[in-house]
């Protein structure tokens, strides 16, 4: 007779499976409702130490605790605005301009900060805010304290997360006094009612709580702690580039949560089919061999003759930002950058160092031609401002039309800007000129773009930067 008990039946395994599967979900639902809770008990409570050049938020939070307290004794919205110190609108207006606040916020010139400017990141559009003081559709009904926690935490009025395309990485950085200062000065701006396009993020990516991960990896928040072992004017510099001015949003490449990547600092990275260049010390990769005066005229004016000439996103932050900071500033600017990691790129000899003057013109004479051809169509769209010869026009007047020859687009290991500025031109006003060079997109084919990009580069830059009509044709479609 068989016992039973013995053996256990396929239907007690089946069960004992189910057990376990069950036992094993609800661990791992244990272990996820844990490291939440975590994660909200440190979003709460375990906040980085305040440094004593954050008092103006204590203040900012009191004032609006006061301004609540007055409203619900009278039963009315508090209409008492304290009028703006002159002095601090004026810090608040340069510190704009250092920030290049203007820039983002802005998408149709005849409104100012009004935002609507699209920013395509690989997770979906992003449509920057209106920050007038239009009490509806901009932040207008923004206490100070949350002007502040959306520049110093990267959260909004609403206590919603902020994308990073706004820099609160960098920003965070900023004291509380710059940051109200700022807000003083926003608070003086003609207020526009506009709303800006909703954002077009793509699923989970449009979940913004999904940040608090993202913040995990990519954000520290805190202020700027002055190294007491550098001088007065190396702390500044580092303050303006690591902070407000946020240069490496664009000079530094980024990990795949689209972070920055802090192991290559500066070393350069691309932005809507632009290359923003490696600003190390680097001799041949970075800017190492350029003199102190040199980087400095071009953050003044965005030429160097014989160097390089912004265009694109630069000659817009020249033309907004830079050209309008004291020489202080400006001169802390590069001595901080002197003193980061060479980061080396590469290249075999500094972007300036290529070329020899082209004598095209006299070969082309009398022949006949066929296809696409570079030389041709340099002679006959380029030559006129730049000469035939490469060597520009006006010498180093300051709206000169700068030489093709010693040139960091055209030295460029990546042939990207140069075909960029084919297509879409230079515009830059700065107070010694206004510079403008037509864009071809719209007379020359992706070939011919191409095409000509290929001539200059082989002739009067570097010529193992050569670009393909398919390249032409992916830049073209880069939103702008």
């Amino acid at each position: 007779m068989t016992n039973k008990t013995s053996r256990v039946q396929p239907a007690g395994l089946l069960a004992q499976l189910i057990r376990r599967r069950l036992l094993r979900v609800a661990t791992l639902a244990a272990a996820f409702s844990l490291f939440a809770l975590c994660v909200a008990w440190h979003e709460a409570y375990d906040r980085p130490r305040h440094h004593d050049d954050e008092l103006p938020i204590a203040q900012a939070l009191a004032d609006d605790a006061g301004q609540a307290a007055q409203s619900a004794t009278s039963g009315q919205p508090s209409t008492d605005t304290p009028a703006a110190d002159p002095d601090l609108v004026k810090r608040g207006a340069y510190l704009a301009r250092a920030g290049d606040c203007v820039a983002c916020h802005t998408a149709d010139k005849s409104r100012p900060f009004a935002g609507g400017l699209p920013i395509v990141t690989p997770f979906g559009t992003i449509y920057t805010p209106n920050i007038t003081p239009a009490p509806d559709t901009g932040i207008g009904q923004w206490t100070d304290s949350d002007f502040l926690r959306a520049m110093q935490q990267g959260i909004g009025k609403s206590g919603e997360r902020l994308y990073p395309a706004f820099p609160y990485a960098e920003y965070t950085k900023v004291t509380g006094q710059d940051v109200q200062a700022i807000r003083a000065y926003l608070n003086t701006l003609a207020p526009i009612h506009y709303t800006p396009p909703s954002n077009e993020m793509r699923f989970p990516f449009n979940q913004r709580w999904l940040m608090v991960f993202w913040n995990m990896f990519n954000f520290t928040e805190g202020r700027f702690v002055p190294d007491p072992k550098q001088s007065a004017k190396w702390n500044r510099g580092a303050y303006l580039v690591e902070g407000l001015a946020h240069c490496e949003e664009c000079h530094t490449p980024r990990n795949i949560l689209q972070g920055l990547k802090t192991t290559d600092r500066f070393a350069g990275a691309s932005q809507a089919g632009w290359h923003a260049f490696n600003i190390t010390p680097d001799k041949n990769s970075g800017v190492g061999h350029w003199s102190d005066d040199e980087l400095v005229s071009y953050l003044s004016t965005g030429a160097v003759p014989g160097r390089a000439n912004a265009a694109g996103p630069m000659a817009q932050v020249v033309a907004d930002s830079t050209q309008y900071l004291s020489a202080e500033d400006l001169t802390s600017i590069v001595t901080y950058l002197r003193s980061i990691t060479p980061v080396v790129g590469g290249e075999t000899h500094p972007r300036d160092q290529w070329g020899t003057p082209a004598n095209d013109v006299t070969a082309l004479r009398g022949t006949e031609i066929t296809g696409v051809n570079g030389a041709q169509l340099f002679v006959a769209n380029c030559a006129s401002c730049h000469s035939w010869t490469g060597q520009g026009v006006g010498a180093s007047a300051p709206g000169a039309y700068p030489s093709l020859i010693h040139n960091t687009t055209a030295g460029a290991s990546d042939p990207n800007n140069l075909a960029m500025v084919i297509l879409h031109g230079v515009s830059r006003t700065t107070k010694q000129a206004d510079v403008l060079m037509p864009a071809f997109g719209t007379e020359l084919t992706d070939a011919q773009v191409a095409a000509i990009s290929n001539y200059v580069t082989r002739q009067f830059g570097n010529p193992q930067a050569m670009v393909t009509t398919e390249q032409v044709a992916n830049l073209r479609a880069q939103q702008q």
